[in-house]
C-alpha cells in the first residue's frame, strides 16, 4: 500500500460539512472580495496554459513506469511551489484484476495546510489511454477556442486546475482552511489498482472532495455514477477426438454454454444491476473436443451491496455442472464501486451552481442519477461522508480519441474560479 498517516475521523467534521454546505457568502477579513479573485483568476489561465502544455508533453500511459515517473515528478515541482508538502508515493500493496500489471506509476501527494476547519481533498489522475509513441500524433496545439493534446482532456487538464488553484489560493494568501490534501495517481485508466486504498482511506475524514474529470461539453457535476465489476469464467474439460472417440473427452465449451446459459437471469432492473456476458472462447481445432473455455462478463452496480450479491449469486450457481468430470472456476472483481450522492454533495453542487449563475452568469447542469463508466471519486465516497462531487475539470470532448481529444479555453477560467471560490465559501460560512 501507499505509505501514509491516516487521522482518525471525527464526527465534529461531518457536522461540520453539513453545517457549512449551503449557499452563503459572508465576507471575513480572510476572503478576498469577488473582483480581486477574478482577477487573479484572469492573470492565472496563461500560465494554466503553459502547464497544460507541459503535462502534454509528457507521454504518460498507464504502463509506462517512465513516463508517469516523469510527469509525477514535474507535477511534485510544481505543487511544492504552492507551499504545500509534498511526496511523490510509490505502490507497496495493489488490489489485483484480470488486466493488472506487475508494476504501476506513482501518486503525487501534497498537503496544504491553513488555520481554518474544513479538510478539503482533491483528485485528478496523471495517466492515460495512449501508449508510447503516440504523441506525435496527438502534439500540443492551439486552434481558436480549443486546445488540443494527448491526454489534455483525460485528465490532464484536471491535473493543471488542482495546480493553478492551489497557486491561486497562495496569490490570493488564502488560509481559511484546516487542510488542502492532493492525491494525483497514475493508474486511473487501469481501474486504480494501486491508489485506490489510499484514496479511499484518506477521503474518510475529509468535509469534501473535488475530483476534476472533465465536465463534459456543458461543463455538467456529477454526483453519481454506476459501479463497474467483471466475472470471469474459467473452463477445464478433457481434449479427446471429436470424430473417432468424443466421449473419452470432457468438453468445455459444453460446460460453459451450460454455465452462460444459467447465469442470464443474474440483472435486475429494479436497482440497476446488470450483468452481460461479452466475451467467450473456446478450441483452436475443428475436430478436437476443446479441453479449456472461458468466458468474460460485464457488471454495473449502483450499490455497493448488489455487487457483494451477484458475486454471491455467480458462486452459487457454478456448482451446478452439467459434466461432472469439468472444473468450473469463477473469478469476480469490482474494477470500480459505485459513486452514490449524499445530502452534502447535492447542496454542495447546489452551492455551485449557485456561483456559476449569481457570480459569473453562466449556466451549470448537475447529474444526480447514475450514468456510464466509474470514477476515482467512488474509491473517495466509499467510507466517507464527505460531500463528493465529480466534474470540476474543464469542459471538451474527444477522450480516448485518436486525434480528436480537446478543451475548451473558455472554460478556464470559469473552473478556477468556481473551485477557488467554494473554497472560500467553505472557510466562510458558520
Amino acid at each position: 500500500m501507499f505509505k501514509s498517516k491516516q487521522v482518525s475521523n471525527k464526527s465534529a467534521h461531518f457536522a461540520f460539512s453539513l453545517g457549512l454546505i449551503g449557499y452563503m457568502a459572508v465576507t471575513t477579513t480572510h476572503a478576498a472580495p469577488q473582483q480581486d479573485l477574478k482577477k487573479i483568476v484572469d492573470l492565472e489561465k496563461s500560465a494554466y496554459l503553459e502547464t497544460l502544455k507541459q503535462l502534454v508533453n509528457i507521454e504518460s500511459g498507464s504502463k509506462d513506469l517512465e513516463g508517469t515517473q516523469e510527469i509525477a515528478r514535474l507535477v511534485a515541482q510544481k505543487l511544492k511551489a504552492t507551499g504545500a508538502e509534498v511526496s511523490i508515493l510509490e505502490s507497496k500493496d495493489m488490489y489485483r484484476m484480470d488486466d493488472t500489471p506487475a508494476q504501476t506509476g506513482p501518486m503525487v501527494k501534497a498537503v496544504l495546510k491553513g488555520q481554518g476547519k474544513t479538510k478539503i481533498m482533491l483528485i485528478a489522475h496523471m495517466d492515460t489511454v495512449y501508449k508510447k509513441g503516440m504523441l506525435k500524433d496527438q502534439p500540443f496545439r492551439i486552434d481558436a477556442n480549443k486546445a488540443y493534446g494527448l491526454g489534455i482532456l483525460d485528465d490532464k487538464q484536471g491535473v493543471a486546475a488542482v495546480i493553478h488553484v492551489l497557486n491561486t489560493l497562495q496569490k490570493m494568501n488564502y488560509k481559511n482552511f484546516d487542510t488542502i490534501t492532493v492525491l494525483l495517481n497514475s493508474d486511473e485508466e487501469i481501474s486504480s489498482p494501486s491508489s485506490r486504498k489510499l484514496i479511499t482511506e484518506t477521503a474518510a475524514n475529509q468535509d469534501v472532495v473535488f475530483s476534476f474529470e472533465g465536465g463534459g461539453q456543458d461543463g455538467s457535476l456529477r454526483l453519481a455514477t454506476s459501479g463497474i465489476g467483471a466475472a470471469y469464467l474459467d473452463i477445464q474439460g478433457k481434449a479427446s477426438h471429436a470424430g473417432v472417440k468424443p466421449e473419452a473427452g470432457v468438453n468445455a465449451l459444453t460446460e460453459l454454454a451450460h454455465q452462460l446459459l444459467q447465469m442470464q437471469d443474474l440483472s435486475n432492473p429494479k436497482t440497476g444491476l446488470k450483468l452481460n456476458w461479452t466475451v467467450a472462447s473456446s478450441g483452436a481445432t475443428r475436430n478436437v473436443i476443446p479441453d479449456r473455455a472461458t468466458a468474460q462478463a460485464d457488471a454495473r452496480a449502483l450499490r455497493v451491496e448488489d455487487f457483494d450479491l451477484l458475486e454471491k449469486n455467480l458462486q452459487e450457481r457454478v456448482k451446478v455442472k452439467k459434466l461432472t468430470d469439468s472444473q468450473v472456476n469463477l473469478k469476480f472483481e469490482v474494477r470500480r464501486p459505485p459513486l452514490v450522492a449524499n445530502d452534502a454533495a447535492i447542496s454542495l453542487a447546489q452551492q455551485a451552481q449557485n456561483i456559476y449563475k449569481n457570480e459569473l452568469n453562466l449556466p451549470m447542469n448537475v447529474v444526480a442519477t447514475a450514468s456510464g463508466g466509474g470514477t476515482d471519486a467512488a474509491f473517495a465516497g466509499l467510507k466517507s461522508k464527505a460531500a463528493v462531487v465529480e466534474g470540476f475539470g474543464l469542459s471538451g470532448d474527444g477522450a480516448h480519441s485518436n486525434n480528436a481529444e480537446y478543451i475548451l479555453i473558455d472554460s478556464i477560467v470559469p473552473r478556477l474560479y468556481l473551485t477557488t471560490r467554494l473554497i472560500m465559501q467553505l472557510g466562510e460560512s458558520k
